[in-house]
């Protein structure tokens, strides 16, 4: 059975995210967006594991639904051809800020669980290590390292993804408070690790770069804080529906059952290049390498993006295409596809109105930017909807990079090819 996943998600209680980030929304918009299996995100913070308890019930092994009395009223809303079962895995994403080799390290790590029990038991382990009641992703003075060592004590059948692994601040490659390889992060423990998160500002061709990746498969995810950001990246599965399936395809390396990734074009995420968002500083890495990485503004130092990174970690030339690797397909949000043919803002009044007649007319928004021939495109009427997605698909797009958290604008038609 072949469908998309998002593994990496957070709930109305992190800090940053939208109010009706609740499982209400997530199952609603997971049918619009064509997602077969959301992470639960946040399951250590109490007030959501009581949701999970209260509003999820389980279904497949290891694997949840929305129980059928708050499923039922959303299902009345669903376009008749977005209407698919939605599952939740059991997902956490835990910040770890600690000293190591007496550097400041900041990672943000995935972990997963079959069982609400054992997610009881992690969550009674953490708290009486730091605060879990503050922040629905908390920050807790642990070490990477020790933090998956205390997963697999806990409930070994889980599994344990380090999370946007090139972003600057938090991640196990970062340039801000990263390491310069796995083992560095994880010494021994890095045979537990078979899976790692890419991030909205890398793609796998960047990643395949760096030979110290070459045994662990690459996943994307939206780590969405709202439930129109569900499915921006996201990972495609050929298996059967249950957790020990997905933890196999991951853990082993079948192209078939596990198919690779949907990826925002990795110049669009917010940390791509290099910067300084308060001097409106954009650099690559040439530029920043001339400069010494300080910004000709302000004169303090810049911060170092994903692409700066991944060069200084690589040991292979730009466009190395290992054997066996997993494929991937690049994708804009449809929103922002609509925004562009429109020239307004991604959430204004009439974007929405032509998002809803898209789905509504040809079905989950991920079959419409992958799937969907230019022929079945044109049936919706939306002006230049194909020949927008025609030409993402081809990568024939131009974007200006993001950097220091400011996402990248995406440029899809010339004026004279809108005209």
């Amino acid at each position: 059975m072949k469908f998309t996943a998002d593994l990496h998600i957070h709930s109305k209680y992190s800090r940053a995210t939208a109010k009706n980030l609740d499982f209400e929304n997530l199952y609603y918009a997971a049918q619009i967006k064509g997602i077969s299996l959301v992470g639960t995100g946040d399951f250590t913070f109490p007030a959501w594991i009581s949701d999970i308890e209260t509003k999820l019930e389980p279904a497949e092994p290891g694997l949840f639904k929305l129980k059928e009395e708050f499923a039922a009223p959303i299902d009345q809303t669903i376009p008749p051809g977005c209407r698919g079962p939605v599952r939740f895995i059991l997902q956490t994403e835990i910040s770890s800020i600690y000293k190591r080799d007496g550097r400041v390290r900041k990672n943000h790590n995935l972990i997963f669980f079959p069982e609400i029990t054992s997610v009881h038991q992690f969550s009674a382990r953490l708290d009486a290590i730091g605060n879990i009641k503050s922040d629905g992703r908390p920050i807790l003075g642990m070490d990477a390292a020790d933090l998956l060592a205390l997963m697999l004590e806990i409930d070994d059948t889980g599994f344990f993804i380090p999370a946007h692994i090139w972003t600057p601040w938090f991640s196990m490659f970062g340039s801000r408070s990263g390491f310069d390889s796995m083992e560095e992060c994880f010494g021994d423990l890095k045979k537990y690790i078979f899976a790692v998160e890419t991030g909205l500002s890398s793609d796998p061709p960047m990643n395949w770069r760096i030979r110290d990746l070459d045994d662990v498969r690459l996943v994307s995810n939206s780590d969405a804080h709202s439930p129109g950001y569900l499915g921006r990246n996201a990972s495609v599965f050929n298996t059967e529906m249950s957790f020990a399936a997905v933890r196999s395809a991951l853990e082993n390396n079948d192209p078939n059952a596990y198919q690779g990734t949907l990826d925002m074009y990795p110049h669009h995420g917010k940390y791509h290049y290099d910067g300084h968002r308060k001097c409106s500083i954009c650099l690559n890495p040439a530029s920043t390498a001339a400069m010494d990485g300080i910004c000709p503004e302000c004169g303090r130092p810049m911060t170092l993006g994903v692409l700066y990174r991944v060069q200084e970690l690589a040991d292979r030339p730009e466009g190395y295409v290992p054997e066996n690797r997993h494929g991937y397909k690049h994708i804009i949000p449809l929103a922002d596809i609509l925004a562009e043919i429109f020239q307004v803002g991604p959430k204004t009044k009439k974007v929405t109105t032509y998002y809803n007649r898209a789905v509504e007319t040809l079905g989950p928004e991920l079959d419409i930017l992958v799937e969907k021939s230019m022929e079945e495109i044109r049936s919706a009427n939306i002006p230049l909807l194909a020949e927008a997605v025609e030409k993402m698909r081809s990568g024939d797009v131009r974007i200006d990079p993001g950097y220091d958290g400011e996402y990248g604008r995406v440029n899809i038609f010339t004026r004279e090819e809108k005209e």
